[in-house]
């Protein structure tokens, strides 16, 4: 089955994204167009889902998940492996779609298919991996003289919601750790990336995922809260704000949810810090993407004898930062998801400034595409300290101990994951046991992350971890095999046992 969006014309006006519905690539119907926030023209457009093709998708998940819980796990790997291959194969490509349809820059993009690469093979590998257990039960008297095993079968139905910012990446996640535990699973694409969507889903089809072990819909919340509510769907992955995470929550009802939300990622810089190295890398990681990541370096805590060299420093690396055409491979920052989305860092910055803070660089914006901003000292009860800003923006601020930094960085209703840098293995132990996050990075920004470990937050930041690993554990369920009357272990009672009356008295 072709590529509906590679095997395009890269020349053509606009992509046209395609949905798979019931084993088939559909292209006509209402269609939604995505206008590119750097080009400001039409890039893409997709058939938008009505009820009647959320009810085929129902309908063919209910069919499709004995099928593809029949293929063995070393067959789910293999498929998972040659995906792997193939996003390399395809990288240029598929970083061009993510820069036309988000403005995301080509060396983000590159970085973000290269990541789909990696977390194909991690899924592969952990598809090799599912077994069971030989329960203990004769360890218990009522146990003894039987046997009990378990396995981890697959869950049936899951559904992917995927969020905008990275949008490959994440989907890789969802649907191949999903289709390793022997699912079918959903797919509902974000309205802003529908071409990058469809092209990391017929790049597994191509790679040999039955057609019965996927399906895509594109659409806006209704579509979303119509799968939630679905009852053929066993457990939902979400990824997206605070809020929408919630109404995800109430439309699912009684499902399992894994649930990565939102975040104000906060990085402690300590006075033992090699403060100029520590400079780059936030600057690094607070604008890639435009800073539009839930671990993003949006707050950086500064102990107060080096605050000023480090905000110089910092300055510096940021003002160093190419902005421009997310097409151009040297650009280092591009565009926002839209013109609403860049607004918010200028709102906010002016917000931060009237209150008292700095505004050392930026707080403008053209078009879609804001300036890196840093804002110095806001007070702790500004929007850019205690709400999200998913932007290019950092705000920077003193702090005189580690515990009240900590006590600081803990005040929010977030907690995804936070960054240290300090050579103190005190202060490393201590920001790991009191932050109220899900990860903890020594000697990095908040901003890091390697796809095949546990990653979640706390908190307004979600709940369930989102690395193959973790998430096939969620995508399957339990199932005890107990066989009565026959044991591997002892078959004795203490009561059976012969007892020499003498010695017993």
């Amino acid at each position: 089955m072709p590529n509906p969006v590679l095997a395009a014309d890269p020349e053509a006006a606009a992509v046209q994204a395609a949905a798979l519905v019931a084993g088939g690539w559909v292209t006509d119907g209402p269609q939604s167009e995505r206008i590119g926030p750097y080009s400001r023209r039409l890039v893409s457009r997709a058939p938008s889902a009505g009820p009647e093709d959320v009810a085929a998708v129902r309908a063919y998940a209910r069919t499709s998940a004995r099928t593809v819980a029949g293929l063995a796990p070393a067959s789910r790997a293999e498929i998972l492996e040659r995906a792997s291959a193939a996003a390399l194969e395809r990288r240029d490509e598929l970083a061009r779609l993510l820069a036309l349809e988000l403005g995301k820059p080509l060396k983000d993009g590159r970085g973000e298919i290269d990541r789909v690469a990696d977390t194909f093979a991690v899924c592969a590998a952990e598809a090799r991996r599912i077994g069971g257990e030989t329960l203990p039960v004769a360890g218990w008297d009522r146990g003894i003289g039987n046997t009990a095993f378990t396995y981890r079968a697959p869950a049936g139905v899951a559904l992917a919601i995927t969020p905008f910012n990275a949008p490959a990446n994440l989907l890789a996640h969802k649907l191949g750790a999903s289709f390793a535990a022997g699912n079918t699973t959903i797919v509902k694409a974000p309205p802003q990336a529908p071409a990058a969507s469809t092209a990391v889903v017929a790049l597994l089809v191509e790679s040999g995922m039955p057609v019965e072990a996927v399906q895509l819909l594109h659409g806006g919340g209704e579509v979303g809260s119509a799968l939630c509510a679905a009852g053929e769907v066993s457990v939902i992955s979400f990824t997206g704000s605070a809020a929408t995470g919630a109404a995800v929550a109430r439309a699912a009802g009684a499902k399992r949810l894994v649930l990565e939300l939102g975040g104000n990622a906060a990085t402690i810089v300590c006075d033992d810090a090699d403060i100029a190295a520590a400079a780059r890398v936030c600057a690094r990681t607070g604008y890639t993407n435009s800073g539009q990541s839930c671990i993003s370096v949006q707050r950086v805590y500064v102990h107060r004898p080096r605050f000023e060299e480090f905000l110089d420093a910092f300055t510096a690396a940021v003002a160093a930062l190419k902005v421009g055409d997310p097409l151009d491979p040297a650009t280092d920052v591009g565009s926002m998801v839209d013109e609403e989305a860049a607004e918010r860092v200028v709102r906010w910055s002016a917000e931060a400034a009237a209150a008292g803070a700095r505004l050392v660089l930026g707080g403008e914006r053209d078009g879609a595409t804001a300036a890196p901003t840093i804002v110095a000292g806001p007070p702790d009860d500004a929007a850019v300290v205690t709400d999200e800003v998913f932007g290019a923006l950092v705000a920077v601020l003193p702090f005189d101990g580690l515990p009240e930094a900590i006590e600081r960085c803990n005040a929010g209703r977030y907690g995804l994951q936070a960054g240290i840098f300090t050579r103190d293995l005190e202060r490393i132990i201590t920001a790991w046991r009191d932050l109220e996050v899900g990860g903890l990075v020594v000697n990095g920004s908040s901003n890091y992350r390697l796809d095949h470990v546990p990653f979640g937050g706390v908190k307004d930041s979600g709940f369930g971890r989102e690395s193959p690993g973790c998430m096939i554990d969620d995508y399957t369920v339990v199932k005890t095999l107990m066989l009565r009357g026959v044991s591997l272990w002892g078959a004795r009672g203490s009561s059976d046992l012969p007892r020499d009356e003498e010695n017993a008295r």
